[in-house]
């Protein structure tokens, strides 16, 4: 019998590359109230494309609710450098959440707490019972590799993908995915905010880690290390641990939920029209696709 598998889409993700992907060339598909729809139709088609092409049994959709999370309070500067999100796509953030809820997805998210945390906890909790398929852009998402959890990271369109196994993981990088937060704490993450180890980049910081296993490892041989390596990581020792934490997904929340809530909806013309109403023809016209029905030109 084969084991469920569960789709774990990172919504912020999909809806952050959907806005700016069609925002770069004007599109912002606007109601007839002005208001952009390009980064909602384009993060709901993107779900439907994936659960076209991966067939998943299940999904659940899991969000960041805002700026101030737990990080936030252990370091000042963690995603400090992020800018503003644009004004048309601040209303978006609801409005997507909205629509995921009306299709039947069901949303994960609270205030504190980071959207691969929830992902994290999911994979956790249903460990080895179930398949799971994380979509994101993610790549601390790779920490979260095992035999049943696979990661599709978004590339050109809604089809393409280039998705790691735990297997192509090790074999590229030489270490275990538990260890990929040992090498962030190292090289840090600009994007992010948070700068690691000055002076050790991607390539050194995973030579420590291949070598020594661990943070905790590369400590307690520092005496081995060249000079100048030695001498970076006793400058930068409390950033280093602390980059540590910044750099691990949470992976206890508690998720009370049953794998049942989870179930893949059919979709029915119900959906078409809510979509309709809302003016939201492009994912009308997808969805359409998916019921199989064709659309009414005098609708």
């Amino acid at each position: 019998m084969e084991k469920p598998h569960v789709l774990l889409v990172d919504g912020m993700a999909l809806l952050f590359r959907s806005f700016f992907a069609t925002s770069a060339v004007g599109q912002y598909f606007r109601t007839t109230n002005g208001l952009a729809t390009n980064g909602v139709q384009g993060f709901a088609r993107h779900v439907l494309a994936a659960k076209s092409l991966m067939k998943p049994t299940h999904m659940a959709v899991c969000w960041d609710m805002g700026a101030k999370t737990f990080r936030t309070e252990l370091f000042d500067g963690y995603k400090a450098n992020r800018p503003a999100p644009p004004e048309d796509m601040v209303h978006q953030f609801d409005l997507a959440q909205a629509i995921s809820e009306q299709l039947g997805w069901k949303n994960y998210g609270e205030k504190g707490i980071e959207a691969d945390d929830f992902i994290g906890s999911f994979t956790k909790q249903w460990q080895d019972q179930v398949d799971f398929t994380i979509i994101t852009g993610d790549k601390d998402m790779l920490q979260l590799l095992t035999p049943s959890v696979n990661i599709a990271f978004m590339k050109k369109g809604y089809h393409v993908y280039d998705v790691y196994t735990e297997a192509r993981f090790i074999e590229e990088y030489g270490i275990q995915p538990s260890q990929f937060a040992d090498v962030k704490a190292f090289m840090g993450d600009p994007s992010d905010g948070y700068p690691g180890v000055k002076g050790i980049g991607p390539k050194t910081a995973l030579q420590l880690i291949q070598n020594y296993g661990s943070t905790d490892g590369v400590l307690e041989a520092i005496d081995e290390l060249k000079p100048a390596q030695k001498k970076k990581i006793d400058e930068h020792k409390e950033m280093l641990l602390l980059s540590k934490k910044l750099a691990v997904i949470k992976c206890d929340i508690q998720l009370e939920v049953a794998l049942e809530e989870l179930t893949v909806p059919a979709y029915t013309n119900e959906h078409i029209q809510l979509c309709r109403d809302q003016q939201l023809l492009l994912l009308a016209k997808q969805l359409e696709k998916d019921v199989g029905v064709t659309a009414d030109p005098w609708a």
